[in-house]
């Protein structure tokens, strides 16, 4: 996949992610295609071991199914994000 279709594809991810997930994520714009993007490596990853029970980094295509994983990854990552961010304030 090319760079510009992870580039869409982190940026609708993430942005379906952030809109879904409760209270304020930040990050701006580049914060939202990076957290789309690692939520797609993220969710490709899971996806794989639950499908084939080997654990790989493996990202997802620019499909529909894929937007849908890639944005189950993204809620994921902001969930550990938020995890890592409120441990260090403390």
């Amino acid at each position: 996949m090319g760079i510009i279709a992870w580039v869409i594809l982190g940026l609708l991810a993430g942005a379906i992610a952030q809109a879904i997930y409760p209270g304020y994520v930040g990050g701006g714009i580049l914060g939202t295609i990076l957290l789309g993007i690692v939520g797609a490596f993220v969710g490709g990853s899971l996806y794989t071991l639950l499908s084939t029970g080997t654990l790989q980094l493996a990202s997802v295509g620019f499909t529909i199914p894929g937007l849908f994983i890639a944005t189950l990854g993204a809620i994921i990552t902001i969930y550990l994000w938020g995890l890592l961010v409120r441990s260090r304030a403390l």
